[in-house]
């Protein structure tokens, strides 16, 4: 049985596996003896990638089959400070997970979305996982977090996801919310109000967020980034989830 390598982002761990992506996804969604149920997002890693920091060697070297045959479902490499080690060139695909397991597997690319709103909400998944509202753009965003931050706080890898505001992101005071599910609405609207008044790109409106989120709401897909380079994972649109991965749009719109 080959292993495989996952870079998992909730939590952020990187785990030694026999199971493939979609075995895999189901088992680390749908719980076991060591985690609950709940979502999981994880990328593939070229299981030729290794960092002098990290004990990939020694990991794919104790994932081995149980005495009854079965594969061995995880082994974890390291759980700390995994996402800055990790070079992006060897992410080969994210995985949105549902809690019922249901995998859903997204290709990178260097070319980002282009940018049609003045007002955004990006929900950093890892290492760290505030919800932020923003002025910039997922790139500008990026480069604020990680290569050219303005106050004392930076990041040497981030992981986010840029979440609908549908009318709120042109229209704060008076847009309707509709399906929008975020907490505390009022506070949010403040938020955004803040950032047309103030001459600040970004401001904090949940710092200790949970870092999972309604798979419904992506606006367009996840940014992953660290000192050298940005991708991106582009989720395809609501037509094509429907008529191609109809079980997964299914799962995330219950």
């Amino acid at each position: 049985m080959s292993v495989h390598l996952y870079l998992s982002l909730i939590p952020e761990a990187l785990i030694a596996s026999m199971l493939t992506p979609e075995e895999f996804g189901v088992y680390y969604a749908c719980g076991s003896t060591k985690k609950s149920r709940g979502q999981a997002i994880f990328f593939e890693v070229d299981p030729a990638f290794r960092h002098p920091e990290l004990r990939v060697e020694e990991g794919i070297r104790r994932c081995v089959p149980h005495e009854d045959g079965t594969p061995k479902a995880s082994i974890y490499v390291s759980v700390y400070r995994v996402l800055e080690r990790v070079s992006l060139d060897a992410l080969q695909k994210l995985y949105l997970v549902t809690k019922d397991g249901r995998s859903l597997g997204l290709d990178p690319t260097a070319e980002l979305p282009e940018e049609t709103e003045k007002l955004h909400l990006y929900q950093e998944i890892a290492p760290v996982h505030p919800l932020v509202v923003s002025t910039l753009g997922p790139r500008e965003f990026y480069d604020l977090v990680v290569k050219n931050p303005t106050s004392l706080l930076s990041l040497p890898a981030v992981c986010f996801v840029e979440l609908r505001l549908d009318e709120l992101a042109r229209d704060p005071e008076r847009g309707t919310v509709r399906d929008l599910p975020y907490a505390n609405m009022d506070h949010l609207r403040d938020c955004l109000i803040d950032l047309k008044t103030k001459t600040v790109h970004a401001k904090m409106v949940d710092r200790v967020h949970p870092a999972a989120f309604p798979y419904r709401m992506i606006k367009s897909g996840i940014f992953v980034g660290n000192e050298k380079q940005i991708i991106y994972f582009s989720l395809p649109p609501p037509e094509e989830l429907r008529a191609r991965h109809y079980r997964w749009w299914r799962s995330v719109n219950m």
